[in-house]
Parts: C-alpha cells; structure tokens; sequence
C-alpha cells in the first residue's frame, strides 16, 4: 500500500475567529473547494489571509463608524454606558459586514 500523507504546509499562520468561521463555511458549502485546497496544502495559507482581510475590514469599519458617529473619549468618560453601548452597536454592524462580504462568500 501506498504510504500517503498531505503535503507540508508552507508557513504555520495565525488562525483566529474569522478564519475558522470562513473554514466552517467552506467545510459546509463548498466542500470540494475545502478539500482542494487541503490536499493541496495551501490551506492555512489561504485561512490566514482570510483572518488578515477580515480584521482589518472589522477595524476600520468599527474606527468609521466611531468617527462618523461622533463616539469619542469624552463620551466616554461623560457616560460610560452610553459610550459601550454605541460601540457594541458600531461591533455588531461591522461584523455583519465582514460576515457578508469576506467569511461567507
């Protein structure tokens, strides 16, 4: 018998949430596109550059959202409550579009 194994990745990459949210969705969804890219071997590559793109959309989408609405540290310190919840708020709407434009497309 043949003794196969996958081939060795490249470079051992950071996976974080959005990488594995977008390799839950592959597994899912598009299965042969999952399984060409592990058996190729490029897919922590390709996860970590999901991971790359989708936090720094997340950043600068929160930081946009932030100066468009006027949240700022003396919001904060005027009324903490206030200041979390909008940010919360600014969080969750980026969030939504990181998930629609980048994890689960």
């Amino acid at each position: 018998l043949p003794d196969l194994k996958l081939p060795d990745e490249e470079t051992q990459a950071n996976i974080g949430v959005w990488g594995m949210r977008h390799k839950r969705y592959l597994k899912q969804n598009h299965k042969v596109r999952y399984y060409n890219l592990l058996t190729s071997g490029k897919l922590n590559s390709y996860l970590a550059d999901i991971e790359q793109q989708a936090q720094q959309l997340f950043l600068r989408l929160v930081n946009e959202y932030a100066e468009k609405e006027d949240i700022n540290e003396q919001l904060k310190a005027a009324d903490p409550m206030a200041w979390v919840r909008r940010m919360n708020n600014n969080r969750n709407r980026a969030m939504e579009v990181v998930n629609s434009e980048v994890i689960f497309v």
